[in-house]
């Protein structure tokens, strides 16, 4: 997942090399989820063991962000330094995310409590696979009785928006969002949603 992670985490783009390690993009946008709600992660595989694909996520944001301080930031102590505030670089800018996780509450996504990310890697993409993993996701949150989930992007990556759009998503408005766009749904089906 950590390989998969920086691989697209360049606007869907191969991001390794951009930061001084690797490690940095899954400790963030990959490994807390399926440290801290397991149950909320599906992984695609080439049907010979190989990961290359995978869709994370949290049931309740609010709760997310707390055990992230609670948890995650600790069993990474001594790895990812504070950075100076504010940030005058990307990684800074992404290690203070880290540090300051609470930025993830956004008051205008409360209706949409869930979020998830999702990667493949590009030549799985377009195949369906995407769609069976959001499927597996949406299921299991509906399940667990979650109305709505939100997910950010940058504003820049039109093929995941329109792939997002054709999965139900719509544009939130989200005031001072810099690059970052944000999408939700229901968590219900859409022959639920459309009835």
């Amino acid at each position: 997942m950590y390989d998969i992670c920086v691989r697209t985490a360049d606007g869907g783009g191969d991001a390794r090399g951009q930061y001084s390690s690797d490690r940095l993009m899954g400790d963030l946008f990959a490994a807390p989820y399926v440290t801290l709600e397991p149950e909320h992660g599906h992984v695609l595989d080439d049907g010979a063991g190989n990961v290359v694909g995978y869709i994370v996520g949290c049931a309740d944001t609010a709760v997310f962000v707390q055990r992230y301080r609670d948890e995650w930031i600790p069993a990474l102590a001594g790895i990812w330094a504070e950075p100076p505030d504010p940030p005058r670089n990307r990684e800074q800018a992404m290690l203070a995310l880290h540090h300051h996780p609470e930025r993830r509450l956004v008051p205008e996504l409360a209706a949409y409590p869930a979020h998830l990310h999702i990667d493949l890697l590009p030549q799985w993409q377009r195949r369906g696979f995407g769609r069976a993993l959001m499927t597996a996701l949406l299921a299991g949150l509906a399940g667990a009785g979650v109305p709505a989930v939100h997910l950010g992007m940058l504003s820049t990556n039109d093929a995941a928006r329109a792939f997002y759009l054709s999965l139900g998503f719509a544009d939130l408005p989200v005031a001072d969002t810099g690059l970052l766009a944000f999408l939700g749904r229901s968590t219900a089906p859409a022959t639920d949603r459309d009835r």
